[in-house]
């Protein structure tokens, strides 16, 4: 009786294992290097522009500022020896006024340029997401997996990242 239970139980463990692996042999499998889709579209570099531009009147602020750090840096140090101690003290506390001006800009400056990257990033990736939808659900694939998370692909007939990079640059 021992035997029979387990000669079924072999049976039944056998025959789940070759109809899971004959269908996962029969799935179609597709991949999309999402990173090299988003470096190729031509949005992501519109999107550069576009941040640059909305915040070019800061950075030129904050470039200005790094100017006269500079020069006042240069000045105490090419005239620090012909300097009275007054001279010396006003330049001093300009250039801590300086940097904490600096500092109090280029800070919330970087922020607010980091989150609009990210939403703007996040608006692309999203379209991107959906393209790849759209493709698999068209040619019908069973699974999309990201390319960078693939070891190796026999098929590279199922790499859709250059339908996806078409389909994505047609939209404004």
């Amino acid at each position: 009786m021992k035997t029979l239970s387990k000669s079924i139980l072999t049976a039944a463990i056998l025959g789940t294992s070759m109809m899971s692996s004959a269908a996962l042999a029969e799935q179609k499998i597709g991949v999309v290097s999402v990173q090299g889709v988003f470096q190729s579209l031509p949005q992501a570099a519109v999107i550069q522009e576009n941040i640059r531009a909305e915040f070019k009147d800061q950075i030129e602020e904050i470039t200005r500022l790094e100017k006269d750090i500079k020069y006042y840096l240069e000045k105490q140090q090419r005239d620090a020896a012909t300097m009275s101690e007054k001279e010396r003290k006003e330049l001093e506390d300009k250039l801590i006024s300086l940097r904490d001006d600096y500092a109090g800009k280029t800070q919330p400056l970087q922020n607010q340029i980091q989150q609009r990257q990210m939403e703007e990033r996040n608006k692309l990736l999203g379209l991107i997401k959906q393209t790849i939808d759209s493709i698999a659900e068209k040619d019908k694939y069973d699974m999309v997996l990201n390319a960078e998370a693939v070891i190796y692909m026999k098929d590279k007939g199922t790499d859709l990242s250059k339908q996806v990079i078409d389909q994505v640059s047609k939209i404004k």
